[in-house]
């Protein structure tokens, strides 16, 4: 059996790890999970533009996953935590920036994808919140 390897993304995850005791992401074998990255900087700011916060997120997803040897051609499954524009709806916006940024990042392989609207993220002024799973030197 392979041993866990704990990672923390160099800047905010030395922060989120002193603070908050989280390592960033976890390798075991081919095998790599992500804790849900948010779209902040590295003073834990979010930008204005929503459509910005989810690119930032998917920029810390792809700095987070290469702490561990992964990239987005490794990613086999993605869930996506929102907070929904409305009580039934999680909003054009965020699903359609989802989708480009995924067509883009990952080209026409498409992994799996669970989309979730929750109440509140772990940051005040936090509104997407995204986290992957992938298996290093997975092919179609």
């Amino acid at each position: 059996m392979n041993e866990p390897q704990f990672f923390v993304t160099p800047g905010y995850g030395d922060t989120l790890h002193a603070q908050l005791h989280y390592s960033q992401a976890v390798r075991v074998g081919d095998r790599v999970e992500i804790s849900g990255q948010g779209g902040w900087d590295e003073e834990f700011t979010f930008p204005a533009s929503l459509e910005d916060e989810i690119v930032r997120a998917f920029d810390n997803v792809e700095r987070t996953l290469a702490t561990a040897g992964a990239g987005w051609q490794d990613v086999i499954g993605v869930d996506s935590y929102h907070i929904p524009d409305s009580p039934d709806f999680i909003g054009e916006l965020p699903t359609r920036v989802m989708v480009e940024q995924m067509r883009k990042r990952m080209g026409e392989r498409a992994p799996i994808w669970t989309q979730i609207g929750v109440p509140a993220l772990g940051a005040p002024g936090m509104r997407v919140e995204i986290r992957v799973t992938a298996v290093v030197g997975h092919q179609d």
